[in-house]
């Protein structure tokens, strides 16, 4: 691993990583189309999204999705187009 120091961004380390050339080729066809300014780029930003740890659901958050799987396995709704017939919504 070495360093250096790249204009506007704080010290950098360099790495070298082996990836499969079906994952380099998929890179490479998708990096520019994201809006990033380098493949580099690209992969700093998925590899901030790994590092960073997943947000975590409130218990309330956690308590509605639970009553919401009981509905749906008690038969307790409906689908979204059924609900909107019932109400008399158009799409």
């Amino acid at each position: 691993m070495s360093t250096e120091s790249e204009q506007g961004d704080d010290r950098m380390a360099k790495i070298n990583v082996r990836v499969p050339e079906s994952l380099l080729d998929q890179i490479d066809a998708a990096w520019e189309q994201r809006g990033y300014a380098s493949k580099s780029e690209a992969i700093r930003d998925a590899l901030r999204e790994w590092a960073n740890e997943p947000a975590a659901l409130s218990e309330e958050t956690l308590a509605a999705l639970e009553t919401s799987r009981e509905q749906v396995d008690n038969g307790e709704t409906v689908s979204a187009a059924e609900a909107r017939e019932r109400l008399g919504l158009d799409d």
